[in-house]
């Protein structure tokens, strides 16, 4: 194997790591607290309660019945509780048929993520077999795929925070095929409990979580470097 062919094998591997550090952000942001903290927080600063006249701790039975959703924990997104004065389902019907696609977006976003995992352990173990120089490679090959992705970054995060609303109907229209993703805010209780404002922290939630997970790696890759020239491989 030609030093050229191994190089892009390993920055092509570091890009595949680089996609399941990002998929794991969303999870990480999304799941990583089972009691739902943040979501709670965010209900108390956007004053969910008083837009659904709920309680709090209905609130917070309704959000973790829908994460299980849409973890697949729980078959269908239908649970009566009490909101606007009334004991009746929360999710209507257009709320079932868009958290399906969300849902099945989140799960796919999962199995990509063992894809790029498994495509990076292929390509990284090709390196091993080839008797490539592969310690040196990984790491240049990591700050080459990270220099590639960083004007990316640096443009997305622009673009969200100049008009946010703009980007996330995009993301909708680029990911979705239909348009019930729109709702009525005096019709559908889902988009009052998770207004747009929500979204927008989240977004810097997982931007920040994944910046942090890339900078780590890097970090660990500095360290792999002097290691590898202080004489220990």
């Amino acid at each position: 194997m030609t030093n050229r062919i191994a190089s892009v094998i390993a920055v092509v591997s570091m890009f595949f790591i680089i996609i399941a550090m990002l998929l794991t952000s969303f999870q990480v942001v999304i799941y990583g607290d089972s009691k739902y903290r943040f979501y709670e927080k965010e209900y108390a600063k956007y004053h969910v309660t008083d837009a659904l006249d709920m309680e709090m701790e209905d609130v917070m039975t309704v959000t973790e019945y829908m994460m299980d959703y849409l973890i697949g924990k729980e078959e269908k997104l239908s649970i009566v509780t009490n909101v606007d004065g009334e004991r009746q389902d929360f999710f209507n019907e257009q709320d079932r048929v868009h958290m399906a696609d969300v849902k099945n977006l989140f799960l796919g976003g999962l199995k990509l993520r063992m894809v790029c995992i498994m495509a990076a352990a292929l390509l990284i173990l090709g390196l091993v077999a080839g008797k490539t120089d592969w310690k040196y490679l990984l790491p240049r090959a990591y700050t080459r795929a990270l220099l590639m992705l960083s004007a990316v970054i640096v443009l997305l995060g622009i673009a969200f925070a100049i008009d946010f609303t703009a980007c996330f109907r995009i993301f909708h229209e680029i990911f979705f095929t239909n348009d019930l993703w729109m709702f009525d805010p005096a019709n559908d209780y889902m988009i009052r409990m998770l207004p747009e404002g929500f979204f927008s922290d989240m977004v810097i939630r997982i931007g920040l979580t994944f910046i942090g997970m890339l900078a780590v790696l890097w970090g660990i890759f500095l360290l792999w470097k002097r290691f590898l020239k202080n004489g220990i491989s």
